[in-house]
């Protein structure tokens, strides 16, 4: 009887042992995961800070920094691509184009940028949308998935495209026909595998002011 007694006893308390193990497991867990997104995320700017960045390849990874030139002082006014993130032009007509300023920015942006990217990044995991720990992960894969699908495709005719792709969005900015089917060219690019939005902005007037960002004028 003492022994049953005891066995009962014993129950609860291994029962609070192993839930207590499990949150042990969970909470080192969710600390290694924002831990590799922190340095996923700062590393490309610190790194950039003392370097020359090379331009990104069309399905550069956002979690390496540019390729190093020289080390140089940068300059806080300086438009880069801070944090490599994918950006390509898609189509190029012959008639000139506004460019897109796409993820450009200045230094000082980029690391006003950084808690704001981590934020926005692991809200995906969090909410168990996501089975990478940062939404940003999924955008070199995405780049060239855009790539190969519009390869020579001859809808684009007459077009200048440029693509932008950031935390699973992608951005399609530039000049376009008036007949052009945009609705066609956001279908399209929202069936490839893990877009979650897509926003497309096309001057269709070349005499109109471009509706999205476009690079600064060079002093």
């Amino acid at each position: 009887m003492r022994e049953i007694e005891a066995m009962r006893e014993g129950r609860p308390r291994a029962h609070r042992q192993r839930s207590a193990w499990l949150s042990t497991i969970t909470a080192a867990f969710a600390a290694a995961a924002f831990a590799t997104v922190l340095a996923v995320f700062f590393a490309p700017v610190v790194a950039a800070a003392g370097t020359v960045a090379q331009p990104a390849a069309i399905g550069a990874s956002t979690a390496a920094p540019a390729n190093s030139a020289s080390a140089v002082t940068v300059d806080p006014g300086e438009i880069r691509n801070w944090y490599n993130d994918p950006f390509f032009a898609l189509s190029s007509a012959p008639d000139a184009c506004p460019q897109p300023l796409g993820p450009r920015m200045t230094k000082a942006e980029a690391d006003d940028d950084a808690h704001y990217r981590v934020e926005r990044g692991t809200t995906c995991w969090l909410a168990h949308k996501c089975t990478k720990p940062n939404s940003y992960l999924y955008d070199a894969d995405i780049a060239t998935a855009v790539h190969e699908k519009f390869k020579g495709d001859a809808s684009l005719a007459g077009t200048s495209v440029w693509i932008t792709v950031q935390r699973r969005f992608v951005y399609a900015e530039g000049c376009a026909p008036a007949a052009f089917d945009r609705a066609t060219l956001e279908h399209r690019l929202a069936a490839i595998p893990d877009v979650d939005k897509v926003f497309v902005h096309l001057r269709t007037d070349p005499h109109a002011r471009p509706p999205y960002k476009t690079l600064p004028p060079v002093r």
